[in-house]
């Protein structure tokens, strides 16, 4: 198989039940994509929605090695949608990879395309610059900044501790660069800001409803590093918990309140829903037990995986089950030198841990790895997890879900492909679609591509 093409359409022939939207989708995360000068943005000044740094790179090169795309940035996100595989509005996260051999470009008639292997395989609409984010703060700094939005505009990733004091080698989760991520922003000169200050996010997020009047912006995810002592003298679902508060007494019911955290003994737990939080992500990140302990030292010696998975079982007595979503990390489980080394062993070990959680009612959800080239995992894989794993994921994903029951998780948008706006996997895209769509056409917008304002995008 000598081409990137010839694998894509190979996988699509011998999985024709999971969308081939999602088959692009999960090569597009997974490996990443080049950006041709015609397709960056002017960053904050410019007419279209600019990548922002909200947690991690999710980039397969540092700031220094991605060129013109570092200077200029690339948009936040892309919608995939027509070409010769007629797909359906795709929303993906974008992940920069120089090397990539897909490529966004603009094509002879000046408009957006992704080529595959040189070849246009769909068109490419992109964000344009919302509203909300051409206004400042009354310090100056800017709602990007502050509370930057992603997933085509649904979530406000507010992310108020940019670095884990799981620190060093011994603790660090094996494929997260948070650390390295705010050092390189720091050492460029970008704006940062290591804590937020509770009143600065309450100030972006009134810019935000002010000017979002389509109310597009439906969900908040309140999340950042592991808390092992305390950060402004608050342990973690205090530090955590006490922004929540002060959103939800500021802006009672405006949006679906998000916090991902450790996962914390049941009194913590306790604490997020009376400061209001809705949904709770204690996330699991890896289910083969070796591979917590090798790849999350950190979570291993702080808690271990066993308390870690009985923590996340007591917090659906206090969420229910339904509003307790741990994610994992899709494709570490075949990472060299220590993971599994065929796609049938990943399968069956990352399977067993969804029927473990949703035999309980809990549905996890998962983001597509990135080998951040800075990780201990990103070096020693760069290249990721077989596009089969991701593939094959999908269909156990689906599977499990329908043995149990279960429908998609509450403050994800909607789910179907063509319909879905969840951009770091395509775990939203492979599931049923509601009935009616509620986000039928929203591929139409501007010549660029479809527009963050209308309302049908949630």
């Amino acid at each position: 198989m000598g081409s990137r093409t010839a694998l894509v359409e190979d996988l699509m022939k011998r999985f024709p039940h999971v969308p081939r939207e999602a088959v692009f989708k999960e090569d597009l995360l997974r490996g990443g994509v080049a950006f041709d000068p015609s397709a960056l943005s002017d960053n904050e000044g410019g007419e279209v929605k600019p990548k922002s740094y909200f947690i991690f790179s999710f980039d397969h090169g540092t700031l220094p090695e991605l060129g013109e795309a570092a200077l200029r940035r690339p948009p936040e996100e892309i919608i995939l949608t027509g070409g010769p595989y007629d797909l359906r509005r795709t929303v993906v996260s974008v992940r920069v990879n120089p090397a990539s051999p897909y490529r966004v470009a603009a094509g002879p008639d000046g408009l957006l395309g992704l080529y595959l292997d040189g070849k246009r395989i769909s068109d490419v609409g992109v964000p344009p610059m919302p509203e909300y984010y051409r206004h400042k703060l009354s310090n100056g700094k800017s709602v990007m900044e502050v509370a930057p939005t992603i997933q085509w505009g649904y979530l406000i990733y507010l992310t108020v501790f940019r670095v884990c004091q799981y620190f060093g080698a011994k603790e660090e989760c094996q494929y997260c660069d948070i650390n390295h991520n705010w050092r390189q922003h720091k050492a460029a000169g970008r704006p940062y800001t290591g804590v937020k200050d509770v009143e600065e996010v309450l100030e972006a997020l009134e810019i935000i409803d002010r000017y979002d009047t389509a109310k597009v912006s439906t969900a908040y995810t309140l999340t950042g590093g592991a808390i092992t002592k305390t950060v402004a003298g608050r342990d973690e679902a205090d530090f955590y918990g006490h922004y929540a508060k002060a959103i939800e007494e500021r802006f009672p019911g405006r949006w679906i309140g998000k916090v991902v955290a450790q996962a914390l003994p049941r009194d913590d737990v306790q604490r997020f829903k009376d400061y209001g939080v809705q949904i709770y992500h204690p996330n699991y990140e890896v289910w083969d037990r070796r591979l917590f302990e090798l790849y999350c030292p950190g979570k291993e010696r702080y808690v271990g995986r066993d308390e870690w998975h009985k923590r996340i079982l007591d917090s659906a007595e206090i969420f229910g089950a339904r509003n307790v979503i741990p994610n994992f990390v899709a494709g570490v489980e075949m990472a060299e030198p220590f993971g599994f080394t065929t796609v049938d062993e990943a399968i069956a070990s990352t399977t067993e841990g969804l029927r473990f959680f949703m035999s309980q009612g809990i549905t996890p959800r998962f983001t597509t790895w990135c080998p951040e080239p800075t990780t201990p995992l990103g070096k020693a894989n760069p290249q990721g997890a077989p596009l089969e794993y991701h593939i094959r994921l999908l269909e156990a994903y689906r599977a499990t879900m329908d043995e149990f029951g279960l429908s998609s998780p509450p403050g994800y948008g909607p789910p179907g492909p063509g319909n879905a706006v969840f951009s770091v996997s395509s775990f939203m895209d492979s599931l049923p679609a509601d009935e009616p769509s509620a986000a039928k056409g929203t591929a139409e917008g501007t010549a660029q591509g479809a527009t963050e304002d209308e309302p049908s995008a949630v």
